[in-house]
């Protein structure tokens, strides 16, 4: 039986196909009608032409129509770890993050400049430089905020000029060092999940943010923590995110629905409370608006019930999935009603084992 509800919008997929966008691996397999041969969306070999695409939630359905899988991406093996190359790159970013990796460094290292970039950039969704630039500019604030001059932060970042340090500065993390002084950034981490690439932003009061990266609003969400908390977000380790990145791989693979990583949402009084009833639905279990609107105190406030859950920034941990309209139907989720979707028959799954 074909869980085609499980699958984002065609429009989606065929574009993640035609991107090779890493976030959907795992969500759907691409059946190729003029080949009989299916792919992950991945694949390198060439894109077929939209009417020619079959799409399957799991290599077993597309096997059952008659697909055979490729022998390029290997659609039936299990994930598997980052290519060594990206792999060797991180570990070279490790060794020295405030300094730089030239095309020339690269050479020298047997790395082929241009097979780093694309490999990088397919597999984390961001460029080899951007994210080594991320990383400098990470340890320019920590250094800044520990009270170090500004040319001496500067100095340590692989910026030949303040000016120049200056300006990246502020483009990455939205405003210039001497303001960084005594401000804690919040810290992000990039996790991986069955169901696309996340990310988890925390500081030293708890979670902040947790949500798929392929959302629009992700971006958007992003700034508002910034403005209200009057601080920025680098890329960095907390002791927040490596508990969210391990209970989210429990929650995935079933051993444990439940979370118990310190919670800092940022929302108005009605939100906050809003957000605090849905942790009390449990794993396995839905509610309706009206059950809310009425733990609320307002029976009518169902739209208002509605917009507090759209603007919940800690996603799954705050469980928005588990509400849905009163007949039982699914509505209203910003990762996408198949997200929703999954969700709740993966908790209905192994809520009672």
């Amino acid at each position: 039986m074909r869980t085609l509800e499980l699958l984002p919008p065609s429009e989606t997929m065929y574009r993640a196909l035609m991107n090779r966008d890493p976030n959907f691996e795992g969500i759907f397999f691409i059946g190729v009608r003029t080949t009989g041969i299916f792919c992950r969306p991945t694949c390198t070999a060439k894109k077929p032409a939209r009417e020619n695409v079959d799409f399957f939630a799991t290599p077993s359905e597309a096997l059952e129509s008659g697909y055979r899988p490729c022998l390029r991406c290997h659609p039936t093996d299990p994930d598997k770890r980052p290519p060594k190359l990206i792999e060797r790159l991180r570990t070279e970013v490790d060794r020295a993050p405030g300094g730089r990796l030239t095309d020339k460094e690269l050479a020298a290292l047997a790395i082929d400049p241009s097979t780093a970039r694309r490999q990088f950039k397919r597999h984390y969704g961001m460029t080899f430089q951007a994210y080594h630039r991320a990383r400098r500019m990470g340890l320019a604030l920590s250094q800044v905020r520990k009270g170090r001059r500004v040319d001496e932060a500067r100095n340590g970042s692989g910026f030949e000029s303040e000016s120049g340090f200056r300006e990246a500065f502020t483009k990455i993390f939205g405003e210039p060092p001497t303001n960084a002084k005594t401000r804690a950034p919040l810290l992000a981490e990039r996790i991986d999940t069955p169901l696309g690439a996340m990310i988890a932003v925390a500081d030293d009061e708890g979670l902040r943010l947790l949500e798929f990266i392929d959302r629009r609003a992700t971006q958007s969400e992003l700034s508002i923590l910034r403005k209200r908390l009057r601080t920025n977000v680098v890329p960095g380790e907390h002791s927040h995110l490596t508990a969210t990145r391990q209970q989210l791989s429990d929650y995935f693979s079933g051993k444990n629905l439940e979370f118990d990583i310190p919670l800092a949402p940022v929302g108005s009084e009605f939100q906050l409370r809003a957000w605090e009833i849905l942790r009390s639905v449990p794993a396995g279990e839905t509610r309706s608006y009206s059950w809310m609107a009425k733990r609320l105190g307002d029976e009518n406030a169902r739209r208002a019930v509605g917009r507090a859950n759209g603007t919940n920034m800690i996603c799954i941990i705050i469980p928005c999935h588990r509400v849905i309209r009163a007949d039982g139907t699914l509505c209203g989720y910003g990762g996408g009603l198949w997200r929703k979707k999954w969700l709740l028959e993966h908790e209905r799954r192994f809520a009672h084992k």
